[in-house]
């Protein structure tokens, strides 16, 4: 028993009377939204992929010699050679 063109053709029938035009459209619509946004996900992480990382040796020397810790020092060391009265 398989399915024939005029069972296909009564469900497609009953479907549509139950949602209406309208409504299976919309619903069309927001399936063919979903299908873009996902492409459009798929392309952005494509493209973070391909730009290449920052090297970790670069970053390690970053973090070893900050701006801030650098002149911190150099005013504690001014503070020092300073005579007190």
């Amino acid at each position: 028993m398989s399915i024939g063109i005029w069972q296909i053709i009564i469900v497609a029938i009953i479907v549509v009377l139950l949602f209406g035009r309208g409504k299976i459209s919309e619903l069309m619509g927001d399936v063919a939204k979903g299908i873009t946004s996902f492409k459009k996900g798929l392309r952005e992480a494509e493209e973070l992929d391909a730009q290449p990382a920052p090297k970790l040796e670069q970053q390690a020397a970053d973090v070893a010699t900050p701006e801030v810790g650098g002149a911190q020092a150099e005013s504690e060391k001014d503070k020092a050679a300073t005579p007190s009265a």
